[in-house]
């Protein structure tokens, strides 16, 4: 399927509206793409690591994780082979989160008028 910018957008827009309508967690633009790393991209995930990614510095992406911990989506740890590394973890709750996420996605792609 091949969307138009228009198209797109009016997704990115339903999806932002429902997301905002159905969960009091309110993620910004920067945790969900954190998120989605941490999730789609194979482990290990470092504090480093997404702040290179991101192009951000390290206590940016800190002060992002504070939030989704305490929202249960992350777990962080120490690595024991270099303690300078922070490890950044799924929890099954992030997962359930994006799971649903992924379901309003498909569900509002399939009312856009194509």
């Amino acid at each position: 399927m091949e969307l138009s910018a228009s198209q797109a957008l009016n997704l990115w827009h339903g999806v932002s509206l429902e997301q905002v309508r159905i969960d009091n967690r309110d993620l910004t633009l920067r945790q969900i793409s954190i998120l989605l790393h941490i999730y789609l991209i194979p482990p290990p995930h470092t504090v480093r690591g997404l702040a290179g990614i991101l192009g951000v510095t390290k206590p940016v992406i800190t002060r992002a994780l504070d939030t989704m911990g305490d929202l249960g989506l992350v777990t962080r740890t120490r690595d024991d082979r270099d303690k300078r590394n922070v490890i950044i973890k799924r929890t099954v709750e992030g997962a359930l989160y994006l799971e649903k996420l992924g379901d309003l996605i498909i569900d509002q792609g399939r009312k856009l008028s194509i």
